[in-house]
């Protein structure tokens, strides 16, 4: 299964995994949630406790305005969620280039003064 790898500080990677929950589990390090956010057939795949376990910022979400309304916690990954399915696949050539390119900058979070700040990093 052709995924997007998504860690904090790194650029997003395309990466290769068997499609296993344990092998979904090992990259996020924990138990899985899948979010669905997107009007492509696509899966956010992230740790369902990353927030509470402190895991680094990774990436601001963005509504259309582009204001961040989530911030994903811990390494995440994309893959293909197609809608006749309650499996996950490969991601399509298309998606893979679409999401690299959304989430090619690495971003850092600052709270200052009880403001989250997000910085993109270079």
């Amino acid at each position: 299964m052709k995924i997007l790898l998504v860690e904090p500080g790194k650029e997003p990677a395309l990466k290769e995994i068997d499609g296993s929950l344990k092998s979904m589990q090992e990259i996020v390090g924990g138990t899985i949630q899948a979010i669905y956010l997107f009007e492509e057939s696509v899966a956010l795949i992230c740790n369902d406790e990353g927030k509470l376990l402190g895991l680094p910022l990774n990436r601001g979400l963005r509504d259309e305005e582009g204001r961040i309304y989530d911030i994903v916690a811990g390494t995440f990954f994309l893959c293909g969620a197609p809608e006749d399915s309650d499996s996950f696949g490969s991601l399509t050539d298309g998606a893979m280039q679409a999401f690299k390119q959304r989430f090619a900058v690495p971003e850092l979070f600052l709270n200052i003064d009880g403001t989250l700040v997000c910085l993109l990093s270079t």
